[in-house]
This record gives C-alpha cells, sequence and structure tokens, in this order.
C-alpha cells in the first residue's frame, strides 16, 4: 500500500469515528474555543524563498514569470534569463542561518501576542515543514531544517498557542506564467515544483484535490495545530467536499487531542456555523454575533520581506486592533522575516510598541465580550476586505467599547487636547448604560479622572499625566 492510500484511508477512518462527519450539517456542531475569543491578537508570518528577491511581494514567484509585470523585467536584470535562473534557483539561497525561533517567540510574547500563525506553505509550493510528499521542502533543501517544527515548540515552550496556514490550493495555478514562453517552469525535471501550472479558471482534478487533503491533514498530525488558515482559492466549488473532509478530520482530532481547534476561512468558503470567518486586511462596520477574524500586515505593500516596505504605523495598528475586538473580532497580524530569519528592525519595533500598550490596557482586549454598540465617533469604517489603507485616522473623539462582566472598558482611540472627553453613549438619555455608575479609573494611573454623567453624555476630566501612547481606557464599574 503506498503512503498516499495509507493516508486517505487514515483520513476516512478518523471522520468514520467522528463524532464530526464530512457534512456541513454535521459540521455546524462546532464550537469556537475560548482560547481564541479570549486571545484576540496574533501574529501571522509570510516567509519563504520569496524574501531572497525582496522585490515586488510575496507573488513574485508568479510574477516573474508574467511577462509584463516589473518583476520579469528585474528578475532577468538581475538574476538572468528564465531557462537559465529559475524560483528553484532560489532554494539555495535561501538559507536561514540566523534563524532563532525562540528570539521570535520571545518577540511575540513581549508583542502580547497569544496564538502564533506562520506559513507553512505560500502558493509558490514550497514547503517550509517536513513533508513527506514532496522533496521541495525546506527540511530537504535550503536551510535543511523543519522550521514550522521548530517554531511550533517554541511557541508552546513559552506558552502560546501555535497554528499554521497552507495556500495549496492555490499552487494549482500560481507558476502558469512560465508555461507561455521558454522557462524552467516547462522542465520535466522540476514538475514535481512548479506544476501543475494550469490556467487560473480551471478546476483543479481528483489528484490535486486528494494531494491537497493528504498534505493538510499531514499538517495537523505533524505538528497538531490549533488553528489552520486557508487563503481564499479553496471556495471553489470542487474543494466543498474536501473542505468538509477537512474539517471533519481536523475537528476530530482537536477532541482526540483534547485541544479546542480554529479553522479560518474567507468568502463562502465555508458555511456559516463551521469555521471562523477572515477578511484580509479588512473589517466589519458593526458587531456580529460570531467571531471573525482580520488579517493584515505590518506593511501596506507586501506581506513577505522586500527592500521597500510601506510600514503601517503602530497606532493605526493598535487602533484597528481595538475596533476589531469591539465587534467580535479577532486580529492576526503579519510579520515577514529575512531570509536569513531575522525580523525587520521597523516591524521589531512596530510589535513592541503595540506590547507597551497592551501591558497597560491589555484587560480591555483579553477575554473582553461586545459591549451593546461598539463604539461612537466621527470617524466612518469601510467595510469589507482590502480596505484598511482607506481609512481617516481615529480622533479623541472615536470611542470603543468592551465588556468584562458588570465591568465597561472605554477606549479613547487618541488623548483629547484639552483632557476632556464626552461620551453620548453613557449619558442617561440613551439608555444602554442600566444602572448607576460608581468608579470610573484611567489604566496605567493611579490618578482617577473626574466625571459627572448628564442626560446627553458622560463627562469626564482627565488627569495631565498621559500614561501611554495611542489610546486611552476607562474602565467604569457600576456602584
Amino acid at each position: 500500500m503506498s503512503n498516499r492510500v495509507k493516508a486517505i484511508t487514515t483520513i476516512h477512518e478518523v471522520i468514520e469515528r467522528g463524532p464530526f462527519q464530512a457534512s456541513w450539517d454535521s459540521l455546524k456542531g462546532y464550537r469556537v474555543p475560548d482560547w481564541y475569543i479570549d486571545g484576540k491578537f496574533g501574529i501571522f508570518i509570510h516567509w519563504g524563498l520569496y524574501s531572497v528577491p525582496a522585490f515586488g511581494n510575496e507573488w513574485y514567484p508568479r510574477n516573474m514569470y508574467l511577462q509584463d509585470r516589473p518583476e520579469f523585467e528585474y528578475h532577468v536584470k538581475t538574476y538572468g534569463p528564465h531557462t537559465k535562473f529559475g524560483y528553484k534557483d532560489f532554494i539555495p539561497m535561501f538559507k536561514a542561518e540566523r534563524y532563532d525561533p525562540t528570539a521570535w517567540v520571545d518577540l511575540f510574547r513581549q508583542a502580547g501576542a497569544r496564538f502564533v500563525v506562520p506559513v507553512a506553505e505560500h502558493h509558490d509550493g514550497f514547503a517550509m515543514y517536513d513533508c513527506s510528499f514532496s522533496r521541495w521542502t525546506a527540511a530537504k533543501m535550503g536551510p535543511k531544517r523543519d522550521l514550522i517544527g521548530e517554531l511550533a515548540k517554541a511557541v508552546r515552550a513559552a506558552g502560546l498557542v501555535f497554528g499554521l496556514s497552507s495556500h495549496r490550493a492555490e499552487h494549482w495555478w500560481f507558476m502558469n506564467g512560465g508555461m507561455q514562453f521558454e522557462s524552467d517552469v516547462q522542465d520535466p525535471a522540476y514538475a514535481d515544483f512548479y506544476g501543475p501550472a494550469k490556467p487560473e479558471g480551471t478546476q483543479p482534478d481528483a489528484w490535486y484535490l486528494d494531494d491537497w487533503l493528504i498534505r493538510t491533514c499531514e499538517l495537523v498530525d505533524k505538528y497538531q495545530p490549533q488553528l489552520v488558515w486557508f487563503d481564499w482559492w479553496i471556495q471553489q466549488p470542487v474543494f466543498k467536499p474536501y473542505l468538509q473532509k477537512f474539517a471533519a478530520y481536523y475537528y476530530n482530532r482537536g477532541i482526540e487531542w483534547g485541544k479546542g481547534v480554529v479553522i479560518n476561512y474567507k468568502y463562502d468558503a465555508f458555511e456559516e456555523g463551521t469555521a471562523v470567518l477572515d477578511l484580509e486586511r479588512g473589517q466589519f462596520a458593526e458587531i456580529k454575533p460570531f467571531l471573525w477574524q482580520n488579517d493584515t500586515s505590518v506593511s501596506k505593500n507586501s506581506w513577505g520581506y522586500i527592500s521597500h516596505h510601506e510600514y503601517k504605523t503602530s497606532s493605526s495598528i493598535l487602533h484597528n486592533l481595538i475596533d476589531v475586538v469591539s465587534k467580535n473580532g479577532a486580529l492576526l497580524l503579519n510579520v515577514g522575516p529575512r531570509p536569513d530569519g531575522t525580523i525587520p528592525e521597523p516591524e521589531q519595533q512596530i510589535l513592541l510598541e503595540i506590547g507597551r500598550w497592551l501591558a497597560v490596557n491589555g484587560e480591555a482586549i483579553y477575554g473582553t465580550r461586545p459591549w451593546k454598540t461598539f463604539g461612537e465617533g466621527p470617524t466612518q469604517i469601510a467595510e469589507g476586505p482590502f480596505t484598511d489603507t482607506q481609512q481617516a485616522p481615529f480622533t479623541s473623539r472615536d470611542i470603543r467599547f468592551t465588556t468584562r462582566g458588570d465591568i465597561l472598558y472605554a477606549i479613547v482611540l487618541a488623548w483629547p487636547e484639552d483632557g476632556h472627553i464626552s461620551i453620548s453613549s453613557l449619558g442617561t438619555a440613551a439608555g444602554l448604560y442600566e444602572g448607576e455608575i460608581g468608579h470610573i479609573a484611567l489604566l496605567g494611573t493611579e490618578a482617577s479622572p473626574s466625571w459627572t454623567r448628564l442626560e446627553h453624555g458622560l463627562e469626564i476630566e482627565l488627569p495631565a499625566n498621559q500614561p501611554c501612547d495611542h489610546a486611552l481606557t476607562l474602565r467604569i464599574q457600576r456602584a
């Protein structure tokens, strides 16, 4: 019996013994685990061969074979024709010689992250883990290390939750540009790396779908991730039964391990209630009754390492986190390490700045739940994916609410110049806050603000000393 047949047999056996079966009705019995609902903030990591050229973005492997793209011109000028130097030739240059997973995790812990999600395989088809079904892996080529396995060990040793992502589905068509002109993509010696390289509008065949399922289930069994993140292309109609099989397999494995597990999906790949919806670079305008996630990057123009990043500010990322949490969401924030395994210094500084804020205000984020309204203020949110660079900066009039039991947190997204805050949602006329307010504290300082609750709003005078940058948090307790 071949390894493929054995793997498929095992998958069916795990599904058959349940309790989850490969149907949407069965999968609707899934419940999001508490660690995820409470954790709110995780780190995404895009790291792969594409960090070697460091040009364009993490889609360099596709774009270098598209003749009308800047990456094509750059590649020919820098490395030569595609018959002499193809994407595979970056593998010896990807050495990860300074990769220290323990140092990574220490940084992520200082940033306040509660879960860590590296890309196990991107669209390019190069596995960053020890894949049994491919020779094109970091464990067998390049650094010759199981980069994912090492990180999983370090993450768990630090008490954080380990997840991973698979973009294997997109590989069906990702390298197809190389089929349009003379290139190494057409060389049979590398078909198991570049292939299938099919037209983007075609649907994967049964062999490829089985291969996708086998590889993804192997990731589950080898690394026991508590979160598996998928990109958008699994929404293709032919993937539906395979998604059901994978979810049943993974959820059943989670029960066997005694661990709560999560699947992230985009658009309509899964039916509502069977996994957790993820919005890439975007968010919702209102509170949702279900937990959802926003994945975004510290950079506006790339997920992987490049030499010309346009970085976001720490404030904009923190405001994103606060807004998302107020609407029953979680934030997965991406960094892109260099090919040597180091995280760029600007990205380290952004993470540390986030961590400093969370060290003071984390009680208003972790373990909280949405209030009756997410917030108030003049700044409008553009709803949906790919909207995170369309938003105007928040002001001191923009306020977001979270709750923990009877405690209400009002997070003000900028320090008011005059030291005065007016919260209309907490006025007696609004009817949202029932009963009397007994005490208000400003997190990060012993000095108490003075306040008066009126019909039109809660009027607050802040103490002179500002306890932190970016946003301030008021803890409001009942009388």
